[in-house]
């Protein structure tokens, strides 16, 4: 059996860029993954934004890693073809005692190193925002942060760390650890993984697995975000993200235009014993209704495309979660909330810096390209409409899903990937085929035939 140097528990965002640092490295690496596919757990349900970090909690872990996470992943983003959409976020208070927040939510901005944020009157959020409900007092611009898509960066992530070499094992699920002096056994359910160290960061079940390592320090809480996902109509009513001024209760509803082109509103923060339960509630989607009838009353007048939720893994700290245990030979990266999309790289670079005293952790000298990503993004030129991309290869100018003019090239480009589909889910992260208005209904039968065509005649990822 192979002995890798490392072990990654986890594939989503964080587990997926530790991986990518480790796997730059002269180390050997493997990605260990409980589903069949990458990012199919608590980072699809992102909810997209790439943040500034202007209100962490300064001082804090989390604070500095997102601070450095928003120019990384802004860099890589460039280099990948990972759609960012810079819009830009409006603070919008709605009584008096919102509105006296603002002037020490700017200065925690400047403490946390954002200089970019300005207070405005009322008029001036009316006038960046026409359709917002009535009563608004105030707000705070926050002109960097952005939009962007969470399967394309976690998918590009994971890509490039197979690239490097890195081994990824889907449908390992850990269910025991066997640790000897030499190594340490993970006991998975496709097959034993054998390390000399493990870096847990598996989400949701990050806590279970610390467990055992022969730790009892945290618990996960699945903390369920449930949103509205408008058509595209909609799209000119929201041209920024509008942000509710955060309280001790959370940071409350927001409502996002997305990269695809919708409109995202929510999400609701409701904490749960169930770590499968990602369905929606009728209670969370009336809440959810109400919270939008007074932020932008027109937006409901607009057709929902789609309702979902997702499992953040909340715990008992206002911070990441991050530990070495040189004993055990294993890091714990734990307690990630959604700002790991933004932090994710910074996170990776973080965990490098606990193992260099450990681990030759000194980056290669040659290093693949990072691989170059199908586009997602509405902003920007998609194969459906770029003539010399359809003059070279017809199959670009063949739409299959036409609620979102996703091409038969793209549905082929996914299942010969490195990191190919598993099922549809994972061909909609990876093409955006069946995410518009008809949810599959029209193209949903073709694709199936497609993927019992391509499904097993794609890439590769040992």
């Amino acid at each position: 059996m192979t002995t890798y140097d490392v072990a990654v528990i986890g594939g989503g965002l964080v587990g997926a860029a530790i991986a990518r640092m480790l796997g730059g490295t002269s180390l050997t690496v493997a990605l260990v993954e409980a589903r069949d596919d990458v990012g199919d757990g608590t980072s699809k349900a992102n909810t997209a934004i790439l943040h500034t970090g202007f209100d962490a909690t300064p001082g804090t872990l989390e604070a500095r890693l997102v601070a450095r996470g928003y120019t990384m992943l802004g860099d890589y983003a460039k280099a990948t073809g990972i759609p960012v959409e810079r819009t830009g976020a409006l603070l919008v208070a709605w009584n008096d005692e919102q509105l006296a927040t603002l002037p020490a939510l700017r200065t925690k901005a400047e403490r946390n190193g954002y200089l970019e944020c300005e207070l405005v009157s009322a008029a001036d959020i009316y006038a960046s925002v026409p359709d917002l409900g009535t009563g608004a007092l105030g707000g705070m611009t926050v002109p960097g942060e952005s939009i962007t898509c969470t399967w394309t960066t976690n998918l590009a992530l994971a890509t490039d760390a197979v690239n490097r070499g890195v081994t990824l094992l889907l449908g390992h699920r850990v269910m025991a650890v066997d640790s000897t002096p030499d190594a340490v056994r993970l006991v998975c359910t496709g097959g034993d993984v054998t390390a000399r160290w493990v870096v847990n960061a598996a989400g949701l079940g990050a806590d279970t697995v610390d467990r055992l390592f022969g730790h009892e320090r945290f618990t996960v809480t699945p903390r369920r975000g449930e949103l509205f996902v408008f058509d595209k109509a909609a799209r000119p009513l929201v041209p920024c993200i509008v942000l509710p001024v955060p309280s001790k209760v959370g940071k409350g509803v927001l409502v996002s235009p997305t990269v695809y082109g919708n409109v995202m509103l929510g999400p609701t923060a409701e904490d749960l014993d169930d770590r499968t339960a990602t369905g929606t509630s009728p209670a969370g989607l009336d809440f959810l209704l109400d919270k939008g009838r007074a932020l932008l009353p027109r937006l409901l007048d607009e057709e929902v495309t789609a309702t979902y939720a997702g499992l953040r893994a909340a715990i008992d700290r206002d911070d990441y979660l991050i530990d070495v245990d040189p004993a055990r030979r294993y890091v714990l990266v734990g307690g990630i909330r959604s700002t790991g999309l933004t932090a994710g790289m910074a996170i990776a670079e973080h965990v490098g810096s606990l193992l260099s005293g450990h681990l030759d952790v000194t980056p290669r000298d040659e290093l693949p390209d990072p691989p170059r990503m199908p586009n997602l993004g509405e902003a920007f030129p998609r194969p459906y409409q770029d003539a010399a991309a359809i003059a070279a290869d017809p199959e670009y100018g063949r739409v299959v899903c036409f609620c979102e003019r996703v091409t038969m090239g793209e549905i082929r480009d996914a299942y010969t990937s490195p990191i190919p589909p598993a099922d549809l889910n994972g061909l909609r992260r990876r093409t955006r085929a069946m995410n518009g208005r008809c949810q599959g209904f029209y193209c949903g039968a073709q694709l199936r035939d497609l993927v019992e065509t391509l499904g097993g005649t794609g890439g590769g990822h040992e």
